[in-house]
């Protein structure tokens, strides 16, 4: 099946038109522009197949083709910025038992609608704050925590406020008060159907807090804290576990450079409360989670900059009781540590220990490419494996799930105007994932995805 469906996505990347540039993915992170109004966006298709899913409940082989299209519009005068920005996201192809959801479907969403201002030296010399306020997508810190995912085919948009503030000596700061948007429609046939609903926030779901960083803090290393919390509530129809969690974060890195050592280090801990189920009389119960994230890597003085790495993920899973013990990545990235989303989807920031290899390079500035490798395990024998919803609750079907093999390659066919981009992924499935009462059929869950991305 694999190379039959690869060859199709081979066919779709040849229709996209030559006519785009880099889209800029969110507003807060553009290089300077000139005053006036610019127009920017992107196009990207994408076509992914798997075989013998690894996620409980849904079809063991399937494929689905993505459009996913960008209109940004920004206009500058002097310090003041407004923009605004379209996201129209699809998907075809998909049955009753294809994992659809709104991570594929958001069709023709204002996820950006802000207006933005700098005030140059409000604190002394060499100070600066950005206020920006309204709809906005947010990359905050490690991005593990608040992100707009990118390889997802639908982005996490947030209403509210956001300051930055810079200071002498590599201080900066960043706070938030923001209601993220919930995607809709998240009805699955509407879903299907594409259908047009503005996406909705309130106060039923709120999400605050910030990060402060030190550049140079040990060595070239950066040092960041973080705290963010997470309110959530029911609303009518839409039933929730009534979250509200306390989210604290200590991480320092040091970037990679030429014949050096690099290296990252990030540590969480949640807190807070969490009802037992949906239903509106649940029990509730206290949380107490963690994760821990370390890496090392070394770049090799090469032109081809390949760099070779270690890595370490941990995030707690439940273990029954009255306490709550599954980490809660809230609106965090996977593709950048774990694993592609999409059809695959199986292996993200819940309940999994996994240590990885990594090597990666870019032979030039067109071309790109990693491969990685990694076991991985449950923290927790007795919940859900990571996000396959697979479980034993008696923790009798061990704590092994397999071993992860992955790559990706990107080229730009254009520069700057058109990339492809293929990712390939093989699980070998360990005892737990072969085992376990909900477990799929099958030995190893096969994925690969084809992408071109247009941009203007």
């Amino acid at each position: 099946m694999l190379p039959r469906t690869l060859l199709l996505a081979s066919t779709f990347s040849c229709l996209v038109p030559l006519t785009a540039a880099h889209a800029q993915a969110s507003a807060q992170q553009q290089s300077p522009q000139a005053e006036g109004i610019s127009l920017s966006g992107s196009m990207r298709l994408r076509y992914e197949t798997i075989e013998e899913q690894a996620r409980a409940g849904f079809d063991s082989e399937d494929t689905l083709f993505n459009i996913r299209t960008q209109i940004l519009a920004e206009y500058r005068a002097d310090d003041i910025r407004i923009g605004a920005e379209l996201f129209d996201s699809r998907a075809y192809g998909a049955d009753a038992g294809t994992p659809i959801s709104t991570n594929e479907v958001n069709t023709f969403e204002l996820v950006q609608a802000y207006v933005a201002g700098d005030i140059a030296e409000p604190l002394g010399k060499g100070s600066k704050l950005a206020l920006t306020a309204g709809r906005m997508t947010l990359n905050l810190g490690s991005r593990r925590l608040v992100a707009a995912d990118d390889y997802r085919n639908t982005t996490n948009g947030y209403t509210g406020i956001r300051g930055d503030f810079s200071a002498p000596g590599g201080v900066k700061t960043t706070l938030i008060y923001m209601l993220p948007q919930v995607r809709l429609p998240d009805d699955s046939q509407e879903i299907r159907d594409h259908t047009v609903q503005v996406d909705r926030e309130s106060f039923n779901l709120v999400l605050w807090g910030g990060s402060v960083s030190k550049a140079k803090l040990v060595g070239s290393a950066m040092g960041e804290v973080s705290y963010f919390h997470l309110g959530e509530r029911d609303a009518p129809g839409r039933p929730t576990r009534d979250r509200s969690l306390d989210t604290f974060s200590a991480r320092i890195i040091a970037n990679p450079r030429p014949a050096g050592l690099d290296y990252e280090v990030e540590a969480i801990y949640q807190t807070g409360e969490i009802s037992a189920s949906l239903g509106a009389t649940a029990a509730r119960q206290d949380v107490s989670a963690t994760f821990v994230h370390a890496d090392i890597g070394y770049t090799f003085p090469d032109p081809w900059a390949p760099r070779l790495s270690l890595e370490f993920d941990r995030a707690s899973g439940d273990k029954g009781g009255r306490r709550y013990g599954r980490f809660d990545t809230l609106f965090g990235m996977r593709r950048a540590d774990l694993a592609p989303s999409g059809l695959y989807n199986a292996v993200g920031r819940a309940n999994i220990m996994t240590a990885g290899v990594r090597i990666e390079a870019a032979p030039s500035k067109r071309l790109d490419w990693f491969a990685a490798y990694r076991p991985m395990w449950l923290a927790s024998a007795e919940d859900s494996f990571s996000t396959t919803g697979v479980r034993d609750v008696t923790g009798r079907s061990g704590d092994f799930a397999g071993n992860q093999f992955e790559a990706r390659l990107r080229y730009w066919l254009v520069p700057t105007r058109l990339r492809f981009e293929a990712n390939g992924l093989l699980l070998v499935k360990g005892r737990f994932l072969r085992e376990a009462p909900n477990a799929p059929p099958g030995q190893a869950t096969r994925y690969a995805s084809l992408n071109v991305t247009a941009s203007f």
